[in-house]
């Protein structure tokens, strides 16, 4: 997808009323998000480094694809796993089951870790990484911010 494409796709969507569009392909995932000044947008390619590029009424920004919850490692060779997206974070799939992992158990790739409400729709967060859950970082419940730390993991 080049600049002018996404340049297109912001132009229609300021004549729209909608607010937040999102775009995905196997490999680009677009989000344009208006707000009453500006219009914003994210590209996201998997294959390409970071690169800015700014204009007058959009700022695009080309990343790494994130689509799970990116663990990172501390000096302590603890992993942070930590949110793929803005949200309210559950521990349970509902107020009345279980925490689907707590600290002191083991878990392993493709586990489902918790739940992160975006927009209403409940979104499962796989883990990539196995081990021990050390601490859990962020509150039931509680709204988190995108790479905000969820969980501390020991690998080991």
């Amino acid at each position: 997808m080049n600049t002018k494409e996404i340049q297109d796709i912001i132009n229609f969507i300021k004549k729209t009323d909608l607010d937040d569009v999102s775009i995905e392909t196997e490999n680009y995932k677009i989000r344009v998000k208006k707000n009453s000044t500006s219009i914003s947008e994210k590209v996201i390619h998997k294959s390409e480094k970071p690169l800015k590029i700014d204009k007058k009424e959009s700022v695009i920004q080309k990343e790494q694809i994130e689509t799970k919850a990116e663990p990172e490692v501390k000096a302590s060779n603890n992993i942070i796993i930590k949110s793929p997206m803005i949200g309210t974070f559950y521990q349970s799939p509902n107020p009345e089951s279980n925490p689907f992992i707590s600290e002191g158990d083991i878990i392993k790739p493709g586990q489902t870790i918790c739940i992160i409400e975006a927009m209403k729709l409940f979104n499962e967060i796989e883990s990539e990484v196995s081990g021990k859950v050390v601490k859990v970082l962020a509150n039931d419940s509680s709204p988190v911010e995108f790479d905000q730390p969820l969980y501390e993991i020991d690998p080991s």
